[in-house]
């Protein structure tokens, strides 16, 4: 499969574009910075710099031409302030949703967040915007006619993957490994699976395939 990943140099991105290239697939990652390209090819995937902040539909929609599927895992990132929040986390994600309809790509996988509900409306920190801006994109893209899926995780840690995990519509609050999220969202796209469906992903005892299959 080609799958075209959006924010290709994040820390999940990566180790996604890494474990699909070893399984086979073309991963093309789309990230912003030119600087950046080494660490992208480093993981087995094409490289594609491409601002997703300031490219039109179209400039988007080229670069997913021939793609299987296209994997949203793009975050404004800590420290990068409220506006950052709506105009990469928000609209980004509903401009690569977009894209994908105009390049004809039906599979669209979309990272979000644990909570992202569960925002207080009353509050402008950077977390309660950050949970804002994903809740506005993933409800977007529930929107849309695309089989998508929507990942909301807990929170990362750096710790090795173990390969199994726990899924459901509502999760009790854990933590998850970074090597398990990306793991979960090769199994989603590769094996098409959870298609139109939303779900908080956690550390668990279940193998990633079969967590998932079976929701």
């Amino acid at each position: 499969m080609r799958i075209v990943i959006a924010g290709g140099h994040g820390q999940v991105a990566r180790l996604l574009s890494r474990q699909l290239a070893d399984a086979g697939h073309t991963p093309v990652a789309i990230f912003r910075n030119a600087a950046q390209t080494d660490d992208v090819v480093a993981t087995g995937a094409e490289p594609v710099v491409l601002d997703l902040e300031r490219a039109t539909r179209d400039e988007v929609a080229a670069a997913l031409m021939g793609a299987d599927a296209v994997v949203f895992a793009a975050g404004a990132g800590p420290g990068s302030g409220p506006a950052r929040k709506w105009t990469v986390d928000r609209d980004a994600a509903i401009l690569l949703a977009r894209a994908a309809e105009t390049a004809g790509v039906r599979r669209y996988v979309l990272l979000s967040a644990i909570g992202a509900d569960d925002f207080d409306p009353s509050l402008d920190d950077d977390f309660e915007v950050y949970l804002e801006a994903k809740s506005a994109a993933d409800a977007a893209v529930r929107g849309t006619d695309l089989e998508w899926t929507i990942l909301r995780p807990d929170g990362f840690t750096d710790k090795p993957g173990t390969g199994k995990v726990t899924v459901a519509e509502t999760v009790t609050r854990s933590s998850i490994p970074r090597a398990d999220v990306a793991a979960s969202l090769a199994a989603v796209v590769t094996g098409n699976l959870a298609v139109r469906r939303q779900f908080e992903l956690t550390g668990g005892d279940t193998p990633i395939p079969e967590a998932i299959a079976a929701l």
